[in-house]
């Protein structure tokens, strides 16, 4: 089997199903983590390293930077075939980022 066969990479559906629910939660915080601190201000991220990188280059760039960091890494792990861990975070975003900021935004929201 040539590279990029499904035989030769250790590659399984429950890699691929975390990896791109990984991918999806890290688009959702980015895009959430806009509206949220373009609604409520800076003030309202919870990770101080993004808060700082915002400050220095702005809402768009620093959440760019961030998310596609995270999907470079979260995508090195798929490669490595840690596909629990790559579900684990996916798992993890949701729960700590993706909900609360649903719940900001379009319960406690405007």
């Amino acid at each position: 089997m040539g590279p990029g066969t499904r035989g030769s990479t250790g590659r399984s559906l429950f890699g691929d199903v975390a990896l791109c629910l990984f991918l999806l939660a890290q688009a959702s915080d980015g895009v959430l983590t806009y509206v949220g601190v373009t609604i409520y201000g800076l003030h309202m991220e919870g990770n101080p390293l993004i808060g700082w990188l915002m400050a220095a280059m702005g809402q768009g760039p620093a959440l760019a930077t961030a998310k596609v960091t995270a999907g470079f890494f979260g995508i090195a792990l798929h490669l490595s075939a840690v596909h629990k861990a790559v579900a684990v975070l996916a798992g993890f975003y949701v729960a700590v980022a993706v909900i609360p900021w649903v719940a900001i935004i379009f319960y406690f929201g405007a």
